[in-house]
C-alpha cells in the first residue's frame, strides 16, 4: 500500500524554508551545469555551421590547421581539373585562401584582440553558400578592400563601412559586411588572397588551404581517390564541416570539463543541502511515520514517500535553474579558437535536450540526497517512536 503523494505536498509545504534552501541550491547547481553545456554546444555549433556538406578543404599532409599548412598554386592548379570538383561558366569552383591574425580593439574594453584575417579568391561567394553581403558591396580583386563579418563589425572598433584600417603595413577599406549565418566567418575579414600576400611579404603562388565546391556531397571520396594517387600531390581532403567539427573538439573537451568540475562541487553542496532537508524532516516526523507503520504501510513504502519528496524538490529546483538560465540563449561571448590563435565569437545555445539534461541532473541529485533519509525514517522503531506520542 503507497502512501498518497498529497501526504507529501502538505510536508513540504509545511517545511517550507528548508525546502526553499534545497530548491535554490540545486536551482543553482542545474544553472551552472546547463550554461555551461549550453557554451560548448555554442562554441560547437558556430565552428561547424562553418562548414558545408558540399565543400572539401585542402591542406597540406598532416597539417591539423591552415596555419600549420603550405599548399602550392602549381598543387592547386592540379586540383581543379580533378573529378568531382564543381564547375560554372567562370571555372572552377575552388577558392585559395591564406590566413593571418591582426589585432584590432574590443568596442567593449578597448584592449587589442587577434581577428582572424582570411585571404579569399573573388568566387568565394559562389563556393560558400552560406555567406551573403549585408552592407556594401564585395570586395574588388587587387585593391586594399576588406569584407567584415556581422560579429567582427559589432565587436571591434574601426571595423565599420565606409572607414579605413591599418594592418600589416596595408592601409585598407571596408567597403562591406557579410552575414555568415552565425558561424566561425562572422568573427573574420576578408579580402583578396594576392593582395594579402603582398601586404605580408609572402610568396604569391603559396596558399595555406583550398575549399573546393563538390559535384555533389558523393564526390568526396572521388576527389580524394584522385589527389592520393597523384604522385605530384602531397595533399589531405577533408569534407569541410568535418574539418571546422575537428576544430571545436579541444575547447568543447576544456569548457565540458570545467564546466562539469564546478557542477560536480556545487552537486556535492546541493546534496548536503537535500540531505539536510531530509535528516529534519525524518526528525520532526517521527511520529507520524510511526504512526503510518502502525497502519499498516511498510518500510518500502515509507521509502517510496520520502523518495518522492526529494525528488519533488529536486525537480522544482531544477526547473528554476533551467528557466533562469534560458535568458543567455543566444547571448554573445568569444574566446581563443586555439587552433587559429584568433578570437572567435560564438553564442550560447540551449537547446531542449540540455534543458531535459538540467533536470535529469536534479532529478540524480535528489535522489541522492534523498535516499538516506529515506532508508533512515523506514528503519525507524515502531515501538519507540509511538511511545513519544
Amino acid at each position: 500500500m503507497a502512501i498518497p503523494v498529497i501526504y507529501n505536498l502538505r510536508s513540504v509545504r509545511a517545511r517550507w524554508v528548508s525546502a526553499i534552501v534545497a530548491v535554490l541550491g540545486i536551482a543553482g547547481t542545474v544553472g551552472v551545469f546547463v550554461a555551461m553545456l549550453s557554451l560548448a554546444h555554442g562554441f560547437r555549433a558556430t565552428l561547424v555551421a562553418s562548414g558545408s556538406e558540399d565543400n572539401a578543404i585542402l591542406m597540406r599532409a598532416g597539417a591539423t590547421a591552415e596555419m600549420m599548412s603550405g599548399i602550392t598554386l602549381e598543387s592547386i592548379k592540379i586540383v581543379q581539373d580533378d573529378p568531382g570538383v564543381a564547375r560554372d561558366a567562370s571555372g572552377p569552383l575552388i577558392t585559395s585562401e591564406v590566413v593571418v591574425v591582426a589585432p584590432f580593439p574590443l568596442r567593449a574594453t578597448g584592449t587589442n584582440a587577434n581577428v582572424q584575417v582570411r585571404g579569399v579568391s573573388a568566387n568565394v561567394l559562389t563556393i560558400r553558400h552560406n555567406v551573403k553581403i549585408t552592407q556594401g558591396r564585395m570586395f574588388q580583386p587587387g585593391l586594399s578592400e576588406l569584407v567584415v563579418g556581422s560579429n567582427a563589425n559589432k565587436t571591434y572598433s574601426g571595423l565599420t563601412l565606409g572607414n579605413t584600417v591599418d594592418f600589416g603595413s596595408g592601409h585598407w577599406r571596408v567597403v562591406g559586411v557579410f552575414d555568415a549565418g552565425g558561424s566561425a566567418f562572422d568573427s573574420e575579414v576578408w579580402t583578396d588572397a594576392r593582395v594579402l600576400d603582398d601586404v605580408y611579404k609572402r610568396p604569391t603562388n603559396i596558399y595555406q588551404s583550398a575549399t573546393v565546391h563538390l559535384t555533389s556531397a558523393a564526390a568526396l571520396q572521388q576527389l580524394k581517390d584522385s589527389v592520393s594517387a597523384d604522385p605530384r600531390l602531397n595533399l589531405d581532403v577533408f569534407r569541410e564541416v568535418d574539418y571546422y567539427a575537428k576544430q571545436s573538439t579541444a575547447m568543447t573537451r576544456l569548457i565540458t570539463v570545467l564546466g562539469g568540475l564546478v557542477a560536480f562541487v556545487m552537486a556535492i553542496g546541493a546534496v548536503f543541502g537535500a540531505l539536510n532537508t531530509m535528516y529534519s524532516s525524518v526528525a520532526e516526523r517521527g511520529r507520524e511515520i510511526a504512526t503510518m507503520r502502525a497502519l499498516g504501510f511498510g518500510g518500502p513504502a515509507v521509502v517510496f514517500s520520502f523518495l518522492i519528496e526529494a525528488l519533488l524538490i529536486a525537480f522544482v529546483g531544477g526547473l528554476l535553474g533551467c528557466l533562469a538560465v534560458l535568458r543567455l540563449n543566444g547571448l554573445t561571448t568569444s574566446t581563443i579558437n586555439w587552433q587559429t590563435f584568433s578570437n572567435l565569437a560564438f553564442a550560447f545555445r540551449i537547446t531542449p535536450g540540455l534543458l531535459l539534461s538540467g533536470l535529469v541532473f536534479a532529478l540524480v541529485m535528489g535522489l541522492i540526497g534523498g535516499l538516506l533519509p529515506a532508508i533512515s525514517a523506514a528503519r525507524r522503531p515502531i515501538a519507540v517512536a509511538l511511545r513519544e506520542l
